[in-house]
């Protein structure tokens, strides 16, 4: 549904610029909450809007109007909220694009409230547990169809590689007897195979973005299970389970075969959203239409910043390369701070830029950090490694000096560890497709 006449002058960030890019259109039973529709810069399209499962919608799924119509003389009163006991689901720019899906559980802090229907939902995902069972499944689960599982998992391993890299460029400076034969020829190895990742990983970055799902991922199958046997004790219970939704082209079932995949259920009645109305899957897209950039993606802070992140490794890069041994050892100084050194600066400040805006994208303001968000800490230590790459390029022309000579080499190393950490948590986030959180 379109924002009505009144919200025609709010700010672009507290609407959907046109019905196409609001998300769950397919959804009848999900209602729009207007007032909770937002993003950090005004100009920019919003980062996040929330829904409540609407029982009182006409076109709301049939599964409600069938619960309606056989336990009306079970039940006289207190009918059905909309709200059904504080579950909302949350759409965010960045889950969206990772195809992850926000259940929202308001915990009860009245007696009246304790009296809404009962909605069954997953554990928090903040629990112990889940925690545990999420990094259980990085060691064993390897989605290579999903284009931000490869995006975690290519970061990781260039991280890995500039650990290595910065490791020995630092270490013979803190101890010179550790150094290696041929340690220049490792060093200039290294560093182009780590920009290289770099690269690859942010062009993916950047497909990521321009083949997010338009109409929202909403990952949740409704079913309801009655209590007793033949018997309806009471009025049952909503449950509220993960679904995978056929298309989202993070999901096997889409991406590879295109066939749908159906929920196994052995409730009673048995419903979700997939019900109400299929839009054909989107095909992948390599390069966006003009009119695309034009209209929503230039307004997407996601966007901008995978661009950010793709220009900066670019230009990152040929500092990789030119550190290669024949290309590096052959360069005058003045050449090497021009085609070595400055790449360095100008593609860290990239990162650094990029970093920003990712963790912006988590922020219901400008101003107000998110350390709830997996994705604001993701770019938080991303911009830490952004700042250590930075250093390492400014400190570079004055290499002859033997303290900016360490202090160069060493900003490498913990820079590249802060994009370890950054990417390694990426990496779960990638795996947790179902988020539930309890308020």
């Amino acid at each position: 549904m379109l924002d009505c006449p009144a919200d025609i002058e709010r700010p672009r960030s507290r609407k959907f610029h046109s019905l196409r890019h609001q998300p769950y259109q397919g959804h009848h039973s999900l209602r729009l909450l207007h007032s909770h529709v937002n993003g950090p810069v005004s100009w920019l399209n919003p980062t996040r809007a929330r829904f409540a499962y609407d029982t009182t919608d006409p076109l709301a799924t049939p599964l409600l109007k069938d619960v309606e119509e056989y336990a009306s003389e079970k039940r006289k009163t207190d009918r059905p909220s909309s709200h059904l006991g504080g579950i909302t689901f949350e759409w965010r720019s960045r889950n969206n694009r990772k195809g992850r899906s926000v259940c929202i559980v308001k915990t009860p802090r009245s007696e009246a409230e304790s009296k809404e229907p009962r909605v069954v939902v997953p554990q928090s995902t903040a629990s112990l547990h889940n925690c545990l069972r999420n990094i259980g499944l990085m060691f064993i689960y390897f989605p290579y169809w999903d284009i931000s599982y490869l995006v975690a998992f290519l970061f990781t391993i260039g991280s890995v590689i500039w650990v290595i890299n910065g490791f020995f460029a630092w270490l013979p400076l803190q101890d010179p007897s550790t150094e290696l034969k041929d340690e220049s020829l490792w060093l200039g190895v290294t560093a182009f195979v780590g920009a290289t990742v770099f690269e690859v990983g942010s062009v993916l970055l950047v497909l990521e973005a321009i083949n997010v799902n338009r109409e929202g991922c909403f990952g949740w199958a409704v079913e309801l299970v009655f209590q007793g046997h033949g018997e309806v004790s009471n009025y049952g219970q909503l449950k509220f389970s993960p679904q995978k939704d056929d298309r989202d082209h993070h999901y096997r079932g889409s991406y590879v075969s295109g066939r749908p995949q159906s929920a196994k259920s052995s409730s009673v009645y048995t419903s979700s959203n997939e019900l109400d109305a299929h839009a054909p899957p989107q095909s992948w897209q390599w390069l966006p239409s003009l009119h695309d950039l034009r209209t929503h993606l230039l307004h997407e802070l996601g966007f901008l910043a995978s661009i950010s992140q793709l220009v900066g490794a670019t230009i990152f890069w040929i500092s990789g390369f030119t550190a290669l041994p024949g290309i590096n050892n052959k360069l005058s100084q003045d050449l090497l701070d021009g085609v070595y050194w400055t790449p360095q600066i100008v593609g860290g400040m990239g990162f650094v830029v990029s970093s920003a805006l990712f963790m912006l994208e988590t922020q219901r303001n400008w101003y107000t950090p998110a350390p709830r968000s997996l994705g604001w800490h993701i770019g938080l230590w991303n911009l830490v490694g952004s700042f250590g790459f930075t250093l390492c390029g400014a400190l570079g022309p004055a290499y002859a000096n033997g303290g900016a000579q360490y202090q160069s080499s060493l900003a490498t190393f913990w820079g590249s560890w802060a994009f370890l950490i950054a990417s390694v948590i990426q990496w779960y986030e990638s795996l947790g497709k179902w988020v539930v959180e309890h308020r």
